[in-house]
């Protein structure tokens, strides 16, 4: 429904309440959804009417839609229970059991026997947990105080609970302008026009030469005659009034009103438990975390309709918000603890480009990465804690003879072109260049220095002023705007064009996509000051307002996608910059100290979900979201231009920032300086200076592009090198100095050994429970966490803490975590069954929130609370057993499930249904990984057979056996494990005797390499989180850091260096985790029931160094399907 028409239902409501049509009004609440009537709420609980009010909750919410939701419903029903047992009323108690809280027995079977046994009690009060219930009055009025809380902290219900401000008798004043403008338009119109009906347009039927009345002031309709004084509805409460200087409404946007603070309620596990007033806790106004991005999640559900009450919630807007009734009380909830002092203020380093800076961003993962496009045209990729340019492309268009002739005669006349902007993709795989002249060029991003031509898109005709990601219909995409007023969306891996937007009067001057729950959609603005947003499924826009001081203007979410900003300067020279109010499109509030300008447009950026930079009178503005003062300002030791283009890094360690000498600034603040220390001794390498002209070869030659020139073996007299420019040419060419160089380190490197415990940081996690082998590992997204699972079917959580020592709260070597467990002290402890824990095979799944974990020990699986270890319920017991799980990328109630019985589940929580079964394999499921790149699921097992099954109709699209070199045999039930690199194409295959890297759909093989029989089998082995490097864990307790591009042994890390010396006591890693956001961390899970945390030491800020031919000199081999086999 557009926004007009929801308008249009307030007035109507409104009428009718004035007209006393009571009962009509209540009813058009509920069938609207619009406004959730409280008062009329709590007159029908005080009442006891219980069928009205879930008729009338049924409006805006179902049971299954979140967990405030789901504990109104129960609170509701239990209350409904309890009063018929209080009347002695056993037959209808039961029909309540039965009908309206069996609902509530598949999430927690116990709760609802306890329930049940409140039949045999004579006074349902002897229940230790009832004991204060008093009568019937009291009870509703509690219970009635914790709902008005519940339904105030349900996002559902957000912006429901109020109307907006209106005039007493609004519709009737629209119909009598309607009509006196109706009443102009007469051809001969009358002195007293005679308004008889409605139902057609007015005409004057007799001419008489009287001039018609004031369009405003004379009242043709008069009001329906009243019986009483009836409050109008807007008695209710308004809507806060939005700032007068800029009240321009923007009432048709799509997206969801911004969080607002509002009053603590709990959603805490249902329970027996009588309902009190004690406040429990207040959702954020901002969150203060925001792990991976949403880009990578599905939409949010909370507004579908549900057909069962159990299921998992998509995780989309860091919403501490799921259908499942997680505790969160001992989480704080409050408004973000930065400081100004945690801004990056202190210039660590300087840039020098060349040409002067149009756009820059920062990699979304690797956080020293920084992309700059100059007003020459140049693109470069900088590492900034090296201070090394390691890629650079000039302009070029790429196949000239494929653009069109306008295009053409614009490059014979002047072969430049200026960047107007650049912007990685969500997971750093891609990132987009927006030239001045018609084209967009796409490169594929692979790490270090590996830099390929993807697409070249020739987008529009003129400028192509910005560019953006987005993924509609869950595929990445790229959105550009330009100088021919178009909007145009273009497939990010075909160059395929999805979409065209057409409406904008002027050049498009930039593009916001975004989504709210299940809608995508896209706001543009345009250099004339309107702004528009358009809908992917819908021609034409769906917002047409003027951006404030109708000013050329950009706009961006914050960073948890919770609140919408706009900056921009119009052509008098007067700038602002302003947060919008999403659910009514009116500015919410302006931000002051913005300067005056004779030039430019003031460039912005947002960090930490908290504060605002603006470019503006030679410095950096800096603004806490919530204030309209300004916090404090950065000059950054001067020399900035009058409108610097600044950028913040994902975590806001890091600025970068515009110099008038053509450079750029780097400003850190404590975080950011120690992050660039640990890559400041890195080794030098002449291939990594940014004078050189040249830079690897493709490791992988199904990176490349089909048109480069690759060496096919070290034989090659001269393997060519691909420059930046894609101009090829052999190591001949480049000077011998050098070249020659190189030749010496390469002779001279070898891998870095690591073997006392003084050469890493270690350290064993504190544990007072049984030691038992560990079976499987993993860090919590965030980080601050690591969770494992013991062979005894235990679950152990160590949790960092913030404080002097740890100021981020992440996991670190550095400091000793708690062994965390609640104040109850249970533990989570997995079903097993009638089985041998010692025997089963072991696996567990994360949720994206960190909030669950879903986890088997060979019995049935279990789903725990991670705040409180209580488990939230189980389901399929064996056999088979479940052997390994896998949650969808795109939809968390869908989980992957591979069997002992070799077949593979595909499970919805929701539904508690298995939706289909795959069956590919011969033995037990080790491994699956999705990519939502790919749209594939890949399973492995003990069979060492490699399938790929299509996720859109689950068919099975190709299979391959893993290749035994070296005429090896594996064990019979060998394990073999898969997981994507972060470009969700290339696979790493793990065996007890391989490491093997595999193109994913088709499973071609790139590379194996084998073990060397003195280590032992392999045990384990990991991506980092960057994808850069793979962590492998042995069977003699070494562990080896491989470059993840090449399988080049980097770093050997023997036992001698974490484990103390025990001849007697063979011990070894099991399984290796990464962390999520620190490439260079990772732990161990040893067989005696250790877990080791380790990294690098601060003077060396990485494991090892990669030989000199990894870093683009040198002759580089393609990678076969039958590679040589280094050993490991």
């Amino acid at each position: 429904m557009s926004s007009l028409s929801r308008e249009l239902v307030f007035l109507i409501l409104q009428f009718l309440d004035e007209e006393k049509f009571k009962e009509t009004v209540h009813r058009l609440e509920q069938e609207s959804g619009f406004f959730f009537n409280m008062r009329y709420f709590e007159e029908m609980v005080t009442t006891g009417e219980w069928d009205e009010v879930e008729k009338y909750l049924s409006g805006f919410t179902k049971v299954d839609d979140n967990r405030y939701s789901m504990k109104i419903f129960f609170e509701i029903r239990k209350q409904k229970y309890l009063e018929a047992l209080d009347k002695r009323d056993r037959a209808k108690a039961v029909e309540i059991l039965v009908k309206d809280l069996k609902v509530f027995a598949a999430f927690n079977e116990d709760l609802f026997k306890e329930i049940t046994q409140l039949l045999t009690l004579e006074n349902f009060r002897d229940n230790e947990q009832l004991s204060k219930y008093g009568d019937t009055k009291s009870a509703r009025g509690v219970m009635l105080a914790e709902l008005k809380k519940l339904i105030e902290a349900n996002p559902l219900f957000r912006d429901k609970l109020q109307l907006p401000t209106l005039k007493n008798s609004r519709l009737r004043t629209l119909i009598n302008q309607s009509l006196n403008w109706q009443h102009q338009l007469c051809k001969n119109p009358r002195a007293n026009p005679d308004i008889k009906t409605l139902f057609v347009d007015h005409t004057c039927g007799q001419p008489n030469g009287a001039r018609a009345p004031s369009p405003v002031t004379n009242h043709l309709m008069g009001s329906m005659p009243k019986v009483g004084g009836f409050p109008p509805l807007s008695a209710h409460g308004p809507f806060q009034p939005t700032p007068a200087a800029l009240s321009t409404s923007l009432a048709g946007w799509m997206a969801n009103p911004s969080p607002v603070p509002h009053p603590s309620a709990s959603a805490g596990p249902i329970g027996l438990t009588a309902a009190t007033n004690s406040a429990i806790l207040k959702r954020p106004r901002t969150p203060t975390n925001n792990p991976a991005m949403d880009y990578q999640t599905a939409d949010s559900d909370h507004v579908l309709k549900r057909t069962r009450p159990f299921g998992i919630s998509d995780e989309v807007n860091n919403l501490p918000v799921s259908m499942l009734p997680v505790a969160y009380s001992s989480q704080s909830h409050g408004q973000s603890s930065y400081s100004s002092d945690d801004l990056p203020k202190t210039v660590v380093m300087t840039l020098s480009q060349g040409s002067t800076v149009k756009s820059m961003d920062f990699h979304p993962v690797q956080q020293i990465i920084l992309l700059v496009g100059t007003i020459m045209g140049d693109v470069m990729v900088w590492e900034v804690g090296s201070r090394e340019r390691i890629a650079l492309r000039n302009f070029r268009v790429w196949d000239l003879g494929a653009c069109s002739m306008p295009l053409q005669a614009s490059l014979a006349n002047e072969y430049t072109a200026s960047v107007n902007c650049v912007m990685w993709s969500p997971d750093g795989t891609f990132f987009g260049v927006a030239y001045s002249k018609h084209i967009v060029h796409i490169y594929s991003y692979h790490g270090g220095d590996d830099l390929q031509n993807h697409l070249e898109i020739e987008a529009h005709v003129g400028s192509v002023n910005d560019l953006a990601f987005s993924y509609p219909n869950k595929q990445l995409c790229v959105v550009t705007c330009g100088e021919d007023r178009i909007i145009k969306v273009w497939d990010a891996f075909t160059g395929a064009k999805q979409y065209t937007f057409e409406g904008h009067e002027a050049p498009v001057y930039s593009v916001c996509p975004h989504h709210k729950e299940n809608i995508q959609f896209i706001f543009s603005t345009a250099t004339d000051g309107k702004i528009k947003a358009w809908l992917y499924a819908m021609v034409g826009s769906r917002v047409d307002y003027d951006a404030p001081g109708h000013s050329s203007t950009k706009m961006a979410y914050s960073a948890d996608g919770t609140r919408l900003f706009s900056c921009g300067t119009n052509k008098e020279g007067d700038s602002f910059l302003v947060e919008w109010n999403e659910s009514e499109g009116a500015v919410k509030r302006t931000y002051l100290g913005l300067g005056k300008r004779s030039v430019g447009v003031v460039q912005f950026d947002t960090t930490k979900n908290r504060f605002l930079a603006a470019g503006d009178e030679f410095m950096i503005k800096l603004w806490d979201m919530d204030n309209i003062n300004l916090l404090t300002s950065i000059d950054a030791e001067g020399g900035l231009p009058a409108s610097p283009c600044i950028r913040f890094n994902k975590e806001g360690i890091l600025l970068a920032v515009s110099t008038n000498e053509n450079g750029i600034k780097i400003l850190a603040n404590g975080d950011g300086i120690r992050l660039l220390r640990t890559v400041e001794n890195r080794t030098f390498d002449a291939s990594r200076v940014a004078s050189a002209a040249f830079v690897k070869a493709p490791i992988m030659a199904t990176f490349g592009s089909p048109s480069e020139s690759v060496g096919t073996g070290i034989g090659d007299r001269a393997a060519p090198v691909v420059a930046m420019n894609n101009d090829s040419r052999s190591l001949a060419d480049v000077k011998p100095r050098i070249a020659d160089e190189v030749v010496d380190k390469s002779r001279a490197w070898k891998p870095t050994d690591i073997n006392e415990p003084s050469q890493c940081r270690s350290l064993r996690l504190p544990d007072n429970l049984s030691p038992m082998r560990v079976s499987r590992l993993i860090y919590t997204n965030t980080g601050f966490a690591i969770l494992a699972l013991a062979a005894n079917a235990v679950h152990k959580l160590w949790k960092w803490q913030k404080n002097d020592q740890n100021i981020t709260g992440k996991a670190t070597a550095s400091v000793v975590p708690q062994l965390w467990q609640p104040a109850s002290g249970i533990l989570m402890t997995n079903d097993i069954s009638d089985t041998n824990p010692e025997d089963a095979v072991p696996c567990f799944a994360l949720s994206k929130n960190d909030s669950y974990v879903m986890s088997a020990s060979g019995g049935k699986i279990s789903l725990f609370n991670m705040m409180t270890f209580k488990t939230m319920t189980t389901f399929m017991p064996p056999p088979p057993a479940a052997t390994f799980l896998a949650f969808h990328p795109q939809d968390n109630n869908i989980i992957a499930i591979g069997m002992e019985d070799s077949s593979i589940q595909i499970y919805n929580v929701r539904v508690d249904e298995v939706k289909t079964k795959l069956k590919g394999h011969q033995k037990r499921i080790t491994g699956l990984a999705f990519s939502h790149v790919l749209k594939v699921l890949i399973s492995s097992g003990a069979d060492s057979q490699l399938c790929v099954w299509s996720t859109d109709g689950w068919e099975k699209q190709t299979n391959k056996s893993l290749q035994m070199l070296g005429g090896r045999v594996s064990a019979p039930l060998a394990d073999t494990r898969v997981q994507f690199h972060l470009d969700q194409i290339h696979l790493l295959v793990v065996h007890e005797t391989q490491i093997a890297l595999y193109e994913a759909p088709k499973l071609d093989c790139l590379k194996q390499w084998m073990r060397r029989e003195a280590t032992g089998p392999i045990t384990y082995a990991t991506y980092s989180c960057d994808s850069q490097s793979i962590y492998v864990s042995f069977e003699d307790g070494s562990v080896h850091i491989l470059t993840a591009s090449t399988l080049r042994l980097r770093c050997r890390i023997n036992a001698t260096a974490y484990l103390p010396p025990n001849p007697s006591l063979k011990v070894f890693p099991l399984v290796i985790a990464a962390h999520p956001s620190e490439a260079n961390q990772f732990v161990l899970g040893l067989t005696d029931g250790g877990v080791h945390v380790l990294e690098p030491l601060d003077s060396e800020g990485r494991w090892g160094s990669p030989p000199p031919t990894e870093n683009g000199a040198g002759p580089s081999t393609t990678l076969g399907a039958t590679g040589s086999g280094q050993p490991l």
